[in-house]
């Protein structure tokens, strides 16, 4: 009697466990991200404040995707949190994703900003923009194809043209003005080179600062960063020497890129993902994750903080990022047939 009642004692206790495990597993949503822990950190809190669901959060700087894939039926990512339209794609093209439907999510977040099949949304958008001397450029309106103009020759400064900003801009030139147009344009765009690409969209700033160029293709919240970076205060006078130029503010506005989520495949806490991309995209998320990254809000009607607000406004370009991803690999490919990696050759 003893050993039986010993025995439905062990099995107690494993029920209570199991059913303790169940719940802590009901409770939380797992997030592999791309993005830094400390940028979403104030995002996730307030998600956990409101809805008693933990966030565990999984970063990677590189790799993520392949990571998800080795892991298979029993990865335990719900949810992936990345920038940039191309690791988007990426991840979408690799099998790791699900498809979303989604009232809440699809009202939030205007169609051109989500996968037309639902594997992936934006949060939030950052500019693709001219970076310019304030003391040496008297123009407060530019266009991307002005750029290729030779009146800038010398002038302008650029990160590697095969880095996935800029191929964000080219496939957007492709998808407007087509594949022929979009070469001979980046080939005067090359032309204008002050030297050859290198650095990142910071160190564009810099060199504008030293005098090394005039204009600079730059992210807006490469801005944000530089404006309010104590650790470096260096960088504020980067980001002083320069004003922010909204390319085609006038006609079809301004390339934007994306962060954004996903589902993905095999999100065993499904339930509570769905709450976090249902949160993400909802206004007071919107308004913490824009502030925190000095990026704009996709939900329209959302305002920017008051540092993105002071670089002035921007007018998105609206053109599906979807069409842009079709065509990266074009740009890709054009970047070196047109040799722009190279630098101006005279």
């Amino acid at each position: 009697m003893s050993v039986s009642r010993a025995a439905m004692g062990v099995l107690s206790l494993t029920a209570s466990l199991l059913a303790s495990t169940a719940a802590w597993a009901d409770g939380e949503v797992n997030i592999y991200s791309y993005r830094q822990p400390d940028l979403i950190k104030p995002l996730l809190d307030a998600f956990t404040k409101e809805t008693g669901i933990t966030t565990n959060v999984l970063f990677l700087d590189k790799g993520l995707v392949e990571r998800i894939q080795a892991e298979g039926a029993n990865s335990p990512a719900d949810v992936i949190l990345t920038v940039d339209i191309s690791r988007l794609t990426e991840a979408k093209d690799a099998g790791v994703t699900q498809p979303v439907v989604n009232e809440t999510i699809n009202k939030d977040i205007p169609a051109h900003f989500r996968d037309p099949d639902g594997n992936w949304f934006g949060l939030t958008t950052r500019g693709r923009v001219v970076y310019a001397s304030k003391d040496r450029v008297t123009e407060n309106d530019i266009t991307y194809e002005e750029l290729a103009d030779p009146k800038w020759k010398g002038k302008i400064c650029t990160r590697d043209g095969q880095h996935s900003y800029n191929i964000g801009l080219f496939a957007s030139m492709i998808a407007h003005n087509g594949e022929a147009e979009t070469e001979k344009w980046l080939t005067g765009l090359k032309n204008n080179l002050a030297k050859k690409p290198d650095g990142g969209d910071r160190d564009q700033a810099k060199a504008i600062l030293a005098g090394e160029c005039d204009l600079a293709l730059g992210n807006t919240y490469y801005v944000g960063l530089m404006l309010t970076n104590e650790k470096e205060p260096e960088q504020k006078e980067w980001a002083a020497a320069i004003k922010v130029l909204f390319p085609n503010a006038k006609d079809r506005g301004t390339h934007v890129n994306i962060s954004g989520m996903a589902l993905a495949k095999n999100a065993p806490n499904k339930d509570n993902a769905l709450k976090l991309m249902e949160f993400l995209s909802e206004g007071e998320a919107q308004k913490i994750y824009a502030e925190q990254v000095y990026e704009y809000p996709v939900l329209p009607g959302a305002e920017p903080s008051d540092v993105v607000k002071s670089f002035g406004t921007i007018k998105p370009d609206e053109l599906p990022l979807a069409d842009i991803a079709a065509n990266r690999k074009k740009a890709s490919e054009l970047v070196d047939k047109v040799g722009y990696n190279d630098g101006p050759q005279d």
